[in-house]
């Protein structure tokens, strides 16, 4: 079957999405899945993600050090299997580029894992404090762990 490949997008590729790969590869065997992430917009291209994901991250034993934000391409419904979006804005941004009912069927929202049905958004943390980006990883961390489940 060869390696499963998850794609996390968000707007700027810098906060909730990077949170998200590096909780997902966590809980998967490397040698299995490939994890990546991007944003909608390219405002932030080559960057590390935010401090404020990598201090979260790091508190809970994660390194995304080696992350840098990219801009989702077309060619990232060729590359991978399933591409889950933090919020409604990003998910109609995504599926607008998709050019068939098989691409389109690769988006997901992320907390439809948490919540089936309800298209709840992962609120960006960027503009609030500390806390906003601990509630995210908690809500990224309980998505994570469903897919990993099914996946695995």
């Amino acid at each position: 079957m060869g390696m499963k490949k998850i794609l996390m997008v968000c707007l700027g590729n810098i906060c909730r999405s990077p949170l998200a790969e590096g909780i997902l590869k966590s809980k998967l065997p490397p040698e299995s899945f490939i994890v990546d992430s991007a944003g909608t917009a390219g405002y932030h291209v080559g960057e590390l993600p935010d401090g404020r994901s990598i201090e979260v991250a790091r508190k809970y034993g994660i390194d995304i050090t080696n992350q840098r934000s990219r801009k989702f391409r077309k060619t990232d419904f060729d590359k991978f299997d399933m591409i889950f979006a933090m919020d409604q804005s990003n998910y109609a941004d995504i599926v607008a580029l998709s050019e068939n009912e098989e691409q389109h069927e690769k988006v997901r929202m992320i907390l439809n894992e948490l919540y089936p049905d309800e298209n709840r958004n992962v609120p960006d943390p960027y503009y609030g404090g500390d806390q906003g980006f601990e509630n995210v990883y908690k809500m990224l961390d309980e998505a994570c762990e469903i897919i990993a489940s099914k996946l695995e």
